[in-house]
């Protein structure tokens, strides 16, 4: 079952993104895939340093769970793309990717009252940490325009949610390890060096990788677990 587009479909920075993925360098396949199946979906959201749109947010999330649920058809992704800021270093985009993480999973839990996908961990210090929206994990990808990686550098910031278990299908269907190749060599062409970030789910945890910026081992992620943002701040 593919996904409904969303009305924001056809708007400007959509367009930008599906050309950004349809570049022959660019380097994710398994974007390219979903782009080409239909399984793409784009919101336009105002400011990734603002809630002003988190309840537009996730409700696509818990609906592309509850899609993946009904259908487990491979390569589905929600791509939200923010108008702003048009201009941001990786330090304060990584702070403002976990803001909106935070409030997005603290609503998922104590608001929508979604489970939480006990397959993977809520901790960011667990090697099998992902995020948990609508009862299913997601793997976040960051992208802004001011991304040391080239992969990772679109002209308006980006969070591109993934869903965990399509990564699981992959490894049951022995695809897995053949598409990281892929995507590693054709980073390495682009880039000029493979992204040190990257490892496999279960090696390290993944929070490492969302924002793209490198990070060293003494790295503290900010997330602080499923509604306890919201917990904190009562």
């Amino acid at each position: 079952m593919k996904p409904v587009p969303t009305a924001d479909a056809e708007h400007p920075l959509a367009d930008k993104f599906r050309a950004f993925v349809r570049d022959a360098g660019f380097p994710c396949v398994g974007a390219k895939a979903a782009l080409q199946r239909g399984g793409m979906r784009i919101l336009i959201a105002r400011d990734l340093a603002s809630a002003w749109d988190d309840l537009r947010i996730l409700p696509e999330l818990v609906d592309l769970a509850a899609g993946w649920k009904a259908d487990p058809a491979l390569f589905q992704t929600l791509v939200v793309i923010f108008e702003g800021p048009e201009a941001i270093d990786e330090p304060a985009f990584e702070a403002h990717l976990w803001e909106r993480v935070q409030s997005l999973s603290d609503k998922d839990d104590l608001w929508f009252g979604s489970p939480r996908d006990k397959r993977v961990s809520d901790d960011p210090g667990d090697p099998h940490f992902s995020l948990s929206f609508g009862g299913e994990g997601f793997f976040v990808v960051g992208l802004h325009p001011g991304a040391s990686r080239p992969a990772r550098r679109f002209v308006r910031p980006a969070l591109v949610f993934n869903l965990h278990d399509q990564f699981e299908q992959l490894r049951a269907a022995n695809r897995y390890e053949s598409m990281r190749s892929a995507i590693l060599a054709r980073d390495q062409v682009l880039a000029g060096s493979i992204n040190p970030m990257l490892e496999r789910h279960g090696e390290a945890s993944e929070a490492r990788q969302y924002s793209g910026r490198a990070v060293g081992n003494d790295w503290q992620c900010p997330y602080a677990g499923r509604g306890q943002g919201a917990r904190d701040a009562a």
